[in-house]
């Protein structure tokens, strides 16, 4: 089978939507399938171009058998609706013709968070009579206004007309959740052609490490403390500024640091909070490169999981949950109870503190810092998990259900 697929993130860029994309389509390869993706430069999330990249028209490549072909778009950092908007439909102008060219493709995919993405696959597959599959990865727009970044506002009401237009139109649907399974269901979409297929880990990169790595150790003077780490994207969904509160609240364990790791909307906050409170236990780590990423989990002696407290991210599993498990690390989870707190209460890989509650961040990590036999307890219980959320068997799932409208 041609699998075309069409994504405005992938790597070198390492937050989720790209990695699931990467190792899905890697897998797909190894079982002896064609896979072409057609993507954007990579930018995300600062909306600066990787280095030994170009925002060309056009341009193809090769990564572990996946053909990779890259069109332009308009670039712009991960903030700002407008903005973020234009940079949407450029993608999706660019890649609707850049898909013209793809020789026989069987199936087209189109993934989210946002679905413009998609809009261009669903064209895609009425003018080359293919099925068309959306991979749902977030509940857009919603999430938009869930995290205050909009009101309900005529753009949106016409954004979510077309969130719509898609469900129905989708030969297959494949969820990342149940959650949004459920909410597609009660909102009419046939429930027969959704299947879930949820996010994972690849246990071939990912797993416990015997100590910290230790150039970064070094680097950031981590050798040899209790570090609580927040790994992944700054976005406005993650409550931060709760966290460096939380921080604040633990300035007097004189080896405990919490550590921030990567990019996005509200990095810039973070920095600022931290230089304002003067904190010396917090460590600000840029963005690394996604091959360094086990190394950089390794500082951590907890991973931390930060939600806002908002309906909508009842439905929400964040990926970090799954590397977490991945490295055999404890997981602290600040987040609205929901499908993802259930993943780590039935693995008992972790406690879930109320969302934005700092004072109760800092109690948890207090006690965990204090009883190493629990806190093992729970990294041994997060390692075992780990094996049920392996990329390889879900990338075969999501494949085999690809299959079915072949």
């Amino acid at each position: 089978m041609h699998i075309l697929f069409l994504t405005d993130n992938f790597p070198p860029e390492g937050n989720a939507p790209a990695t699931r994309t990467y190792e899905h389509a890697r897998e797909w390869v190894k079982l002896g399938h064609k896979v072409t993706i057609i993507t954007g430069a990579p930018n995300f999330p600062e909306g600066k171009v990787f280095d030994g990249y170009k925002n060309r028209w056009y341009s193809k490549s090769e990564l572990d058998g996946i053909e990779v072909r890259r069109v332009k778009t308009y670039i712009t950092a991960n903030e700002g609706f407008a903005k973020r908007i234009l940079d949407f439909m450029s993608f999706m102008v660019t890649s609707f013709f850049a898909g013209i060219f793809v020789k026989k493709p069987d199936v087209i995919v189109g993934t989210s968070p946002q679905f413009f993405t998609a809009v261009s696959a669903w064209a895609l597959s009425a003018i080359r009579f293919k099925p068309f599959v959306f991979e749902l990865r977030d509940i857009w727009p919603a999430s938009i206004t869930a995290v205050g970044a909009m009101g309900r506002s005529l753009p949106i009401r016409i954004l979510e007309k077309i969130e719509v237009f898609l469900y129905w139109r989708a030969d297959k649907i494949i969820s990342v959740t149940h959650s949004f399974k459920k909410e597609l269901i009660e909102r009419g979409v046939d429930g027969n052609k959704i299947d879930v297929v949820l996010n994972g880990v690849d246990l071939s990169k990912y797993e416990p490490a015997p100590k910290k790595d230790e150039g970064f150790a070094e680097q950031y003077d981590l050798t040899d403390k209790f570090v609580v780490g927040y790994v992944g994207t700054h976005g406005l969904a993650h409550s931060l500024d709760k966290i460096v509160e939380a921080a604040e609240l633990l300035v007097d364990l004189n080896d405990v640091r919490i550590l921030f790791a990567g990019g996005g909307a509200a990095k810039a906050e973070v920095e600022a909070l931290v230089k304002e409170k003067g904190l010396s236990n917090v460590t600000l780590i840029p963005r690394q490169q996604k091959e360094l990423m086990p190394k950089l989990w390794s500082l951590c002696d907890i991973s931390l999981i930060s939600l806002k407290d908002t309906e909508l991210f009842k439905t929400v599993i964040p990926s970090k949950i799954f590397e977490s498990m991945g490295m055999g690390l404890p997981m602290i989870m600040t987040s609205p109870i929901g499908e993802a707190t259930t993943i780590l209460t039935e693995s008992h890989s972790g406690i879930i503190v109320k969302p934005e509650s700092p004072e109760d961040v800092a109690r948890v990590i207090r006690e965990l810092y204090q009883d190493r036999t629990r806190l093992d307890k729970l990294a041994t219980s997060s390692a075992k998990a780990a094996q049920i959320y392996d990329r390889k068997q879900l990338a075969e799932s999501m494949l085999n259900k690809m299959l079915e409208i072949k």
